[in-house]
């Protein structure tokens, strides 16, 4: 954890990033892939917006990792590079890429490893964070996540909700792919949205059936931000941190510098990943030319 000034002095109280930015393969899915699959003996088929298929083919080499055709070029060539079976899909959007791999598996009789709807991912992927973060920062009582599928959020909010009764868990998500808000509405699980455009690949789509039984009682606030404000929030990163992030992880840090996050005690923010390529990063900084 990186205590932030900047981050301190807009919200009023002490701020800690979590960095799973610098995670082995560059995300926290790292922790989720290895532990699931150490549990596993049948071949896998996963499915990805990049950064679960990076851990996926780290931990698993040869497994199969589906992936829509939007996926960064960067994650895409990392995959290849460690010996996976990548499969592009015809679908820009995870839920239709999803589908597809589903059916893969099945036809072909892989066990289909869900990158956040599965027990052992939200065990590993959110709760040994939780652990972590709650062992470095005690003090903390507010927890800014990222939620896409919602692996990360809900594991972490088990641990800490257990742990700290007073824990504030922020749910952060891009405006035009909600899936968290829009369950807590309604109920239930909206697993399925239709594609948006957006460089925030990993926090667009659906949320998991199991995911939101676990964070429906538990998270307290969602934070939805824009595509530029997601964008600020790369920018933001390199200003004050001199970390290049990924557009997903910066859905946290945009909430937080957007006003859309209060707190009264200490707060840590969740930065889930590094990976992005080079067109990207031209995309994101032509923005402020």
């Amino acid at each position: 954890m990186e205590y932030s000034p900047g981050l301190s002095e807009i919200l009023g109280v002490p701020v800690w990033l979590k960095l799973e930015s610098m995670q082995l393969t560059g995300s926290f899915k790292i922790r989720g892939a290895m532990f699931a699959i150490s549990r596993l003996k049948e071949d896998v088929i996963t499915c990805s917006a990049g950064n679960h298929g990076k851990a996926v083919a780290y931990v698993a080499r040869g497994a199969t990792i589906c992936v829509p055709r939007s996926v960064d070029q960067s994650k895409l060539s990392a995959m290849v590079a460690m010996g996976a079976d990548v499969r592009v899909s015809e679908f820009d959007g995870y839920d239709e890429t999803q589908d597809w791999a589903m059916e893969m598996a099945a036809r072909e009789k892989k066990y289909f490893l869900s990158p956040f709807d599965d027990d052992a991912v939200m065990a590993a992927n959110g709760g040994t964070v939780a652990m972590e973060v709650l062992e470095d920062g005690p003090e903390a009582r507010t927890f800014v996540l990222p939620v896409g599928g919602g692996g990360l959020s809900a594991g972490f909010a088990v641990w800490a909700k257990d742990r700290l009764p007073d824990a504030r868990i922020v749910g952060c998500q891009h405006v035009l792919s909600p899936a968290l808000k829009m369950s807590l509405d309604s109920g239930q699980a909206v697993t399925r949205l239709p594609a948006v455009e957006t460089l925030a690949g990993g926090v667009e789509g659906g949320i998991g059936a199991r995911t939101f039984a676990v964070l429906q009682p538990l998270v307290d606030q969602v934070a939805l931000v824009t595509e530029d404000e997601i964008l600020d929030g790369v920018r933001w990163m390199i200003a004050h941190h001199q970390y290049l992030i990924e557009p997903t992880a910066a859905v946290t840090i945009a909430a937080c510098i957007g006003g859309k996050v209060r707190a009264t005690e200490p707060v840590v923010v969740g930065v889930s990943g590094r990976d992005v390529g080079e067109r990207t990063v031209k995309k994101i900084l032509e923005r402020v030319i």
